[in-house]
């Protein structure tokens, strides 16, 4: 639930902080006073698309900030996508917050850890569910229709989905290896000799692991030699030469142990000063010895650049590192073999390939059945929720256009990412007339009403804890825009809703009722919030009901139209 608004430098909006409680909020206001700005803010945090224009001119970014309080449930998706992101929950508590600049980049957080836009996307669907005027464009599009039959159905459908989708894959791979393989006989006599060529030079050039590194680390110290002799010279002059460094040491030892002798406090010294003479007149040999061997080779130079030259040159074509490039020639060696003997590959894929198709048509079918039974439901509860709405007469029918037959005559092309369905929904308004598709049959009212009704099912299925309506009941009136308002507090039982209404039956079902309002102040123009007591409450649904003069009459409506809201309620 959405507990905790703030906006600042946002459109029109300079700064404004919302609680918001629980229940069916209500935001009502004059055109064009910000209302639809603070459902945009509300996206934004979901990860809708950010841009320069949602910055208030002449500020350098645009701030927005939700607190969101979640069910101490660990069923809620959240929970499971959070984990997923690496994303930590504090005492049931979720923070998003999103930064816009001018340039239109956007820098999102959640609980103060910077995620990518994706990553907010991901996390805000699964709090906030905006429903804009635009969602109606979407219902007209068939293409929605299997995604939205899909969530219905739930659990069921996505067991099925994930078998099918496991068998799915798995053909599609094979065939992409037999189709590759089953080219045109001179492409692959081609690749043969391209392949051949490439793996002749990588054999050719007897690669070793980490050589590269040896090689540079030999190189530097040829280049470096005359310093690296200087350096072991005059490290060995100082312990054994004219400053007798090791001298000076072996008659600090033999002092230390005459002192330790007689002293049982200077025993670990004594010792220390032993073990460092030990070790310094090792080194040292190890350092003469290290300076008598060291000599300069400048044909072994020349060697050693060839031979870099040669690795880097195979870098450019074949891998970044040896290791890549003996990689490649272990891919290119099998792929050499599986052309040389492609006749014998192909009839191994090809078995695979009828194996496999037989496998994933019996599991679509088996999610084809799983959305067909889902589908029969949802049409029953559909005409429920219509009947609601006064929509009593009309027909609502899912249509799968590609049913699997029972024999399994299918083709590979009738298989694809989603399964076998192509889901359509079809509805006729009126009775006698023949069931169209949705987009070619529904009115503006008719849209909303259906949309309406999808949203009151799919909220308890969702585990969404803020459904948000901006202006769903576009087109209606009358005992309509009643049956809708009565439908949109049923939907808040059991999640927050926040609703953009111009309806005056909705704000009177409301639990909340803000009151937004435009304010120009030293020549710019601002937003404001306010909550609605009692008397405002009237005074605003009365206003709405009335359109520009409020009276006795409008008032008393308003005060009838209340009452008879808490009637319902209890009910």
């Amino acid at each position: 639930m959405l507990v905790e608004l703030s906006i600042k430098n946002f459109a029109i909006i300079e700064e404004l902080s919302i609680s918001f409680t629980g229940g069916l909020t209500v935001l009502t206001g004059e055109t064009g006073a910000g209302k639809s700005i603070i459902i945009d803010a509300i996206n934004l945090l979901s990860g809708g698309r950010g841009s320069s224009e949602f910055v208030r001119h002449g500020e350098s970014k645009a701030e927005i900030e939700g607190m969101f309080i979640i069910p101490d449930d660990d069923h809620h998706p959240i929970y499971e996508k959070a984990a997923e992101l690496g994303i930590e929950l504090n005492e049931g508590a979720v923070m998003l917050r999103r930064d816009i600049a001018q340039n239109g980049k956007s820098i999102c957080r959640i609980n103060g850890k910077m995620v990518t836009i994706g990553m907010l996307k991901e996390v805000g669907q699964t709090l906030i569910d905006v429903h804009g005027q635009h969602e109606h464009q979407e219902l007209m599009d068939y293409h929605f229709h299997l995604p939205l039959l899909d969530q219905f159905g739930g659990e069921e459908i996505r067991k099925s989905y994930r078998d099918y989708e496991a068998a799915y894959n798995q053909y599609s791979a094979v065939q992409k290896q037999y189709d590759s393989l089953n080219q045109d006989e001179r492409q692959t006599v081609h690749r043969l000799d391209f392949l051949t060529f490439q793996h002749n030079e990588i054999q050719k050039a007897n690669l070793i692991l980490h050589e590269d590194e040896q090689l540079m680390e030999e190189r530097r110290k040829i280049n470096n030699f005359e310093k690296i002799y200087e350096s072991l010279q005059t490290a060995y002059q100082a312990l054994r030469g004219d400053q007798r460094a090791l001298d000076w040491l072996s008659i600090s030892m033999n002092s230390m142990d005459d002192v330790a002798q007689l002293d049982e406090n200077a025993k670990g010294m004594s010792e220390t000063i032993s073990n460092s003479y030990y070790l310094l007149e090792e080194t040292s040999v190890s350092i003469r010895n290290a300076f008598e061997l060291l000599e300069y080779d400048p044909e072994r130079l020349n060697m050693i650049e060839g031979r870099l030259n040669e690795l880097n040159n195979l870098k450019r074509k074949y891998g970044k590192t040896i290791e890549e490039i003996l990689q490649y020639y272990s891919d290119i060696e099998a792929e050499i073999e599986t052309l040389q003997n492609r006749e014998t590959h192909l009839a191994k894929l090809e078995s695979q390939l009828v194996s496999l198709k037989s496998e994933v048509l019996t599991k679509a079918i088996s999610l084809s059945e799983a959305r067909q039974k889902q589908a029969l439901l949802l049409t029953e509860q559909i005409h429920q929720e219509l009947q609601e709405l006064y929509m009593e007469k009309t027909k609502f029918e899912v249509v799968f256009h590609h049913k699997p037959s029972p024999d399994m005559e299918l083709q590979a092309k009738d298989i694809h990412k989603s399964g076998l369905d192509e889901v359509e929904f079809y509805i006729s308004t009126n009775p006698g007339e023949p069931l169209k598709p949705l987009a070619k049959t529904a009115s503006g009212g008719e849209l909303s009403r259906m949309m309406l009704a999808l949203k009151n099912i799919f909220s308890k299925h969702t585990g969404i804890t803020s459904i948000i309506f901006d202006e769903v009941d576009t087109g209606v009136s009358g005992r309509v825009a009643q049956a809708i308002a009565e439908k949109i507090y049923k939907v808040s039982v059991d999640s927050q809703v926040l609703c953009i209404s111009h309806l005056p039956q909705v704000a009177a079902m409301s639990k909340t009722h803000l009151y937004i309002e435009k304010q120009i102040k030293d020549g710019r123009t601002m937003t404001h919030v306010y909550p609605l007591q009692h008397e405002d409450k009237v005074k605003e649904i009365a206003r709405m009901i009335s359109g520009v003069e409020i009276t006795d009459l409008t008032k008393k409506h308003a005060e009838e139209l209340l009452k008879q809201a808490e009637n319902l309620k209890l009910h």
